[in-house]
């Protein structure tokens, strides 16, 4: 039986319902793939929010968490008030087994609202989930509605979507909008066994 490269197709998604069907069925052997590929960004985007919160028991929401590595890492890092959404169920079956999360839903930020009320959260985080047939950049606007004025946003994503350019575009609107702070992009590993690089950026919500 041949495996299936969910790396590959993982860029090729075009729609929302494209990506559910792909990690529903990923989830069984999600984790070990990215420990194969040695990914970098959850503990990456851990320690650029502990950059900035000192208080580890803000309300923490790990948007498109996945099977939980991304809390897994904010957990580590001394986080304790973590809740996390995804759109895949499947993934989030996989995460619930992690006992890290006080709360997990089901999301799409392609179509808000969220199950989540404004500024029901101190901070956030959204690893590998903008990128193509995931997370488009005008979601942004609903990561800001669910924080608080002054929370703290961290966004990881690939080199393929950053280089593609409607995020970067997004946030460059909404600071000069007065309604986000860039507070730094920091460049570095995302899968270093894939050769893949990617960018961990940090946001305050004005």
């Amino acid at each position: 039986m041949i495996k299936e490269n969910f790396f590959d197709k993982a860029y090729t998604l075009k729609t929302s319902e494209d990506a559910k069907r792909m990690y529903d069925r990923w989830a069984e052997v999600y984790d070990q793939d990215l420990s194969n590929g040695k990914y970098q960004q959850p503990v990456r985007c851990a320690k650029a929010l502990q950059e900035q919160e000192s208080d580890k028991n803000i309300k923490l929401l790990d948007v498109g968490c996945g099977t939980g590595l991304s809390g897994l890492a904010l957990k580590d890092s001394g986080f304790q008030n973590i809740n996390g959404c995804d759109l895949s169920q499947g993934m989030l079956n996989k995460a619930a087994e992690l006992g890290v999360y006080n709360k997990l839903f089901s999301c799409n930020l392609n179509e808000p609202p969220i199950d989540a009320k404004d500024g029901e959260y101190d901070a956030l985080t959204a690893v590998g989930v903008f990128s193509f047939g995931h997370i488009m950049a005008d979601a942004v606007e609903e990561l800001l509605r669910v924080i608080k004025t002054s929370g703290i946003i961290v966004i990881g994503l690939n080199d393929h979507f950053y280089e593609e350019g409607s995020l970067t575009k997004k946030l460059k609107v909404l600071q000069n909008e007065g309604k986000l702070e860039i507070i730094k992009q920091e460049h570095g590993e995302h899968i270093p066994e894939n050769d893949l690089k990617g960018w961990v950026i940090t946001l305050r919500k004005l």
